[in-house]
């Protein structure tokens, strides 16, 4: 019998700062092939008592996790540079999708795009579905991998979060990319991906009302 997990939401991005927002450049854009939108985002993945947060940058057409950097204050940058560091099509015009958060947003991040020629987009509101690929991934990982950590120290939830995302990269299919697992869908470009309908969020963020 599948139980639906409890649906926990903790808004992790502070968008009132002074930095520049970008506007939203893949509101409408078709995606076809890997490493045409990276989306970026926080998950929390602690307790009250126990602190902890992951950054995460996905490939939003095949789904593979890029780079990741679990439960450190400046774990979004380091994120960033992994998956700039694993690029597999470094010649191919790419954009970098978050909220608009202060870690996405602030100068040193924002240095890095620039200087490694990645577009930026940004949501225009906040809203658990908004970014819908990236609420995915965090779901699968939290509800999939990370669902029995509350009492972990951080060295050891760091050794999980790095095997938790090679497991889900090389093992784990997705619907929506045809059931192949993100590894093998981001090593072609020819299969065309199941979208997120709009109709489909709407719904979901209906639900949760």
């Amino acid at each position: 019998m599948l139980i639906k997990p409890k649906r926990s939401y903790h808004i992790t991005p502070n968008s009132h700062h002074r930095f520049r927002k970008h506007k939203n450049r893949i509101e409408y854009l078709e995606i076809v092939c890997p490493e045409q939108v990276w989306v970026a985002d926080i998950t929390y993945v602690g307790h009250r008592n126990n602190p902890m947060y992951l950054a995460l940058i996905t490939d939003a057409y095949s789904k593979k996790i890029k780079g990741y950097n679990s439960l450190e204050t400046t774990g979004s940058l380091k994120a960033l540079k992994m998956a700039i560091k694993n690029r597999n099509y470094p010649n191919q015009e790419l954009i970098h999708h978050s909220d608009k958060g202060l870690q996405y947003c602030s100068n040193k991040y924002q240095k890095v795009i620039y200087k490694n020629n990645i577009k930026c987009s940004m949501t225009e509101s906040y809203g658990p579905y908004l970014n819908a690929v990236a609420e995915r991934i965090n779901g699968i990982l939290k509800q999939e991998f990370l669902f029995n950590t509350l009492n972990l120290d951080l060295k050891t939830m760091k050794i999980l979060v790095k095997q938790s995302v090679k497991i889900c990269n090389q093992n784990r299919p997705h619907w929506y990319c045809n059931m192949l697992t993100p590894n093998q869908m981001h090593q072609q470009k020819n299969i065309k991906i199941k979208t997120y309908k709009t109709k489909n969020l709407r719904e979901l963020q209906l639900s949760e009302i």
